[in-house]
């Protein structure tokens, strides 16, 4: 089912792109944009677990460190049918989650100082298991996709933008005159658009994986409600706007820009499919 999925999102985005790169930059101009967005996307892809867990300051926990940590992902894998990933802790007090990592054989978890205070184990369980899920359902390979032919896409209407500048209103045979530039205007928040909502479907997805790994997707719905209390008292200062997606709940303070372009569901509407979740399977 996941290669099914992978494989009309795939055909979709590049339709999507061919139509774009075809009003804006031509066959050329289209190719050389995907070309460079595939390049700079691949690279994070290959490294962006190193990359990310350097930038913030992200130490591998040893069963030294905390063994009990340690025995709940290594059951939760299991359960999973996922190798052991590695686990890092992330100095800061804002409780938050991530997992990144090329695939499930190159895998990490990082959580924070403040979510190992703030969580019981049944919540952390559901959190870990969240995590698991986003490695189990490949999201970041789905993810750095999706942000190819975003990235793709803002580079051609840059380059229609920058040869409108120095040639003036001429497209060189394309389509021209008010088209293009509409275009221009909403071929990249229609990119981020569509980026946003393949983000938000796999974060309930990674949350009903969560709620099967820990049984008892209640678990998950009060982590999620104390993660997002949390974070508004004391926000994830240090991380980059880019890196917002990876987390299990949004890490700024609650704003109405920010909310409303998060890559993230309603924290509410989360929890609220938990609940129906849990009722369902006592039902059944």
């Amino acid at each position: 089912m996941n290669a099914l999925r992978l494989t009309l999102l795939m055909g979709f985005l590049t339709l999507f792109l061919v139509f774009v790169g075809r009003v804006l930059g031509g066959p050329q101009g289209m190719l050389t944009a995907l070309m460079i967005a595939a390049a700079m996307n691949l690279g994070t892809y290959w490294f962006s677990d190193k990359l990310i867990l350097s930038m913030y300051r992200a130490r591998e926990v040893t069963s030294q460190d905390d063994p009990q940590l340690l025995a709940m992902v290594r059951v939760l894998a299991k359960k999973a049918s996922l190798p052991m990933p590695k686990v890092y802790v992330i100095p800061d007090y804002s409780p938050n989650a991530f997992a990144t990592g090329r695939d499930e054989h190159h895998a990490a978890i990082a959580v924070t100082q403040g979510i190992l205070q703030l969580l019981s184990q049944e919540e952390l369980a559901g959190v870990i298991g969240h995590e698991l899920g986003h490695i189990r359902n490949q999201d970041m390979l789905i993810g750095t996709i999706a942000a190819t032919f975003a990235g793709a896409i803002s580079m051609l209407a840059n380059m229609a933008q920058w040869n409108m500048i120095f040639r003036g209103s001429r497209d060189n045979g394309n389509e021209s005159g008010p088209s293009g530039i509409l275009m221009m205007i909403f071929a990249p928040i229609a990119a981020s658009l569509i980026q946003m909502a393949i983000s938000r479907s796999r974060e309930y997805l990674a949350d009903e994986t969560g709620a099967r790994l820990c049984q008892n997707p209640l678990y998950l719905a009060s982590a999620l409600r104390k993660l997002h209390e949390g974070v508004a008292q004391v926000p994830l200062t240090q991380a980059p706007p880019a890196t917002a997606h990876l987390f299990i709940v949004f890490p700024f303070s609650p704003s109405g820009m920010l909310n409303l372009f998060s890559t993230h569901p309603p924290v509410e509407e989360r929890i609220r499919r938990l609940e129906a979740l849990s009722t369902k399977g006592k039902s059944a």
